[in-house]
């Protein structure tokens, strides 16, 4: 027998990220990979797996208790001696294959229905059908709500979310209090008999701001409760404190990005060569990076006393993905040292990581600049909130052919609205229609960006 030390490993740049499971008790036989805690920061919720098989010995940690890397978790007994190793990072799911080109007659829907990440992946080839059930039997992040302090096996985690029940509110039956299967099943059956009330979140208002009323909605009609995934719940109050700290102006334009979407398709036959899909947001994003370089008050981030501009050298820029469970903006890191292909191969990736629900706290993390896309969707302008601590965030809007006078006569070109909300204590008015022009500019022609 031999007894090894088990440390945090490295969880990316998160210090003081509290335990809010611990999904073992000494004596348990574990295998290698098994989760033994949960941590929880204020991105991303991330299992801790065991670096060797064998048996829990000398639990160190507490519920609610700061970690930080290198911390002792526990022991564990082996049988041999085998080294602890960092936990090998699991493989990441393939990116999903390409959707068949529309018609030419539909040029705007097809440029614009790529900007955005969709939470609807490609269809799997029909050889591979247990897929989906294999992925669903992992937990996704960000699948359990905040403070949690329920006990339960990672079978009775993955039973509760594909029915729907936050753990925390269901009693345990098991030994020292751990959830099974027919407590969550138990739970669903009083909830829908009357016995039990499903919890109702409390309405939260800012500082000083009154709270909207709480009113009983059933004697208009018939109601139902629906819980918010926890991704909504994080994102519900950054974004509510977002809005309530950052003074917001948002400046609306529109670009011609004819010449852009050609030279795009001329490049599809290398890139499918290459294995990735081209679509606009490398180009957009290749863009606003040059309009960042001579406009760098909008790389920046305020200093907390409000009287000093921190300027970053580096350009990592985040951008918003629809998943199936809400919204999420992952970073991707150094977006001016990456060609166009290499930069459509990571936003494939770490896009399908985000669908997947396996993006690591350092995905989520380092952002300068942030691309908000409903181009894929539809409408015409929207105003995104800025995602603090950046100071400025561009959305993208559907793409449209429109006749544009060219001085003689008018010509059928694609446009591209688009709006850049900004913190106006960092840039005022000015500064922001400088912007939004230049980056216009940029995309209208891209060879502006050699000049």
């Amino acid at each position: 027998m031999d007894m090894k030390k088990f440390l945090l490993p490295d969880i990316g740049n998160y210090h003081d990220t509290p335990v809010i499971e611990i999904l073992v008790n000494e004596g348990d036989m574990v295998e290698k990979d098994q989760s033994i805690l949960t941590l929880e920061s204020d991105k991303a919720t991330m299992e801790i797996p065991a670096p060797v098989s064998g048996v829990i010995r000398n639990i160190q940690v507490k519920l609610q208790q700061k970690l930080n890397q290198g911390d002792h978790i526990c022991d564990i007994e082996t049988a041999m001696d085998a080294p602890v190793q960092a936990p090998a990072a699991k493989a990441e799911a393939p990116a999903p294959a390409a959707r068949p080109a529309k018609a030419a007659a539909a040029a705007a829907d097809d440029f614009m229905a790529a900007f955005m990440p969709s939470s609807k992946p490609a269809a799997a080839p029909a050889a591979a059908p247990a897929a989906p059930a294999a992925a669903a039997a992992e937990k996704p992040i960000n699948a359990q709500a905040s403070g949690a302090t329920f006990h339960a096996s990672p079978s009775v985690r993955a039973h509760a979310r594909n029915l729907g029940v936050e753990l925390r509110h269901v009693a345990g039956s098991g030994p020292k209090g751990r959830i099974q299967k027919e407590d969550v099943e138990a739970y669903i059956k009083a909830v829908m008999q009357g016995e039990k009330a499903a919890p109702k979140a409390p309405v939260t208002a800012g500082a000083g701001i009154p709270q909207v009323p709480v009113i009983d909605f059933s004697p208009f009609g018939p109601t139902e409760e629906k819980e918010l995934s926890r991704i909504k719940k994080l994102s519900g109050k950054h974004l509510t404190a977002c809005w309530l700290n950052i003074p917001h102006v948002t400046q609306f334009d529109e670009c011609d990005i004819t010449e852009l979407e050609a030279f795009r398709a001329s490049l599809k036959a290398r890139a499918e060569k290459a294995g990735v899909k081209m679509t606009p947001l490398p180009f957009v994003m290749k863009a606003v990076v040059q309009a960042l370089k001579e406009f760098p008050q909008f790389n920046a981030s305020l200093n907390p006393s409000g009287e000093r501009l921190i300027l970053k050298g580096y350009y990592n820029i985040g951008v918003a993905v629809d998943t199936p469970n809400g919204l999420v903006v992952p970073v991707v890191r150094n977006v001016d040292r990456l060609g166009l292909f290499d930069l459509a191969r990571e936003l494939a990736a770490i896009s399908q990581r985000a669908r997947d629900g396996k993006l690591s706290p350092t995905d989520m993390s380092g952002g300068t600049f942030s691309i908000s896309s409903l181009g894929g969707i539809g409408g015409t302008q929207f105003t995104p909130i800025v995602n603090a601590p950046e100071v400025a965030i561009l959305g993208l809007s559907k793409a449209r052919m429109a006749p544009v006078w060219n001085g003689s006569s008018f010509e059928p070109r694609l446009m591209m609205p688009f709006s850049v909300s900004y913190d106006h204590r960092v840039i005022d008015g000015a500064e922001g229609v400088r912007f939004t022009t230049r980056l216009g500019a940029l995309l209208r022609d891209l060879r502006e960006m050699l000049i």
